[in-house]
């Protein structure tokens, strides 16, 4: 009776340890932390950028080129002009420049129509000019040709003094201008003038203010 109490009681403690044992094993439920979800990756385009670099005028350049184009002498019809211009760029929109250009007078309609009258001799049909103008970049912007293309331009307007020698004589003259510069490379630029040449005459007979406009394109290089 007592072996078999004790085989019981044996059995009933291997019973209560094994219990114990297989609770201790398992982690309590707050020690079990959920595992994060990996969120989606952002997948960036890798995009080859294209270096793009356009011609600019830097401030304190200087300018050298020459012109041609027509010059409208008043009373003297429509003639070729040709000339040099040198400018100095105080800034991006100011510049200075100079003139120097020739051309030489046609007849006058009452010479058309008298032969034998001449209001002006062979050498004072020369017309020449010497000019100093201040310039300013009006609207500075870009023109683009075709798809591929653009070019920095810039629209501007001139005004000066200067000398023109006409008829064996020297007057002093105002002008105005406007113009358009296209730079086709850092260096290389092509403007289109127009600009009038006011001053003083009296070789029709009687004393008056004459226009005298020329339309010109030209070549400039920047150093």
């Amino acid at each position: 009776m007592e072996i078999r109490l004790s085989c019981i009681l044996l059995a009933a403690a291997l019973l209560s340890g094994c219990s114990w044992f297989h609770r201790g094993n398992k982690a309590p439920p707050e020690v079990v932390a959920e595992q994060p979800q990996g969120e989606p990756s952002i997948i960036e385009p890798q995009v080859p950028r294209r270096a793009v670099k356009t011609p600019h005028i830097k401030a304190k350049d200087f300018e050298l080129g020459g012109y041609y184009g027509v010059l409208s002498i008043q009373d003297f019809g429509t003639n070729p002009l040709y000339g040099v211009r040198a400018a100095y760029h105080v800034s991006e929109d100011i510049f200075l420049e100079a003139y120097l250009a020739r051309s030489k007078a046609g007849t006058t309609s009452l010479e058309d129509v008298f032969p034998d009258i001449t209001v002006v001799s062979d050498s004072g049909r020369r017309f020449t000019y010497y000019d100093l103008d201040v310039g300013y970049n009006v609207l500075p912007g870009e023109i683009f040709l075709g798809r591929g293309h653009a070019f920095n331009s810039a629209l501007y307007v001139t005004v000066g003094m200067g000398d023109v020698k006409f008829a064996d004589k020297d007057q002093f003259a105002l002008n105005l201008g406007v113009g358009e510069r296209l730079l086709i490379t850092d260096w290389l630029a092509v403007h289109v003038d127009v600009r009038d040449h006011i001053f003083e005459t009296s070789l029709t007979g009687r004393t008056k203010n004459v226009d005298n406009i020329e339309a010109t394109i030209g070549l400039t290089v920047f150093y």
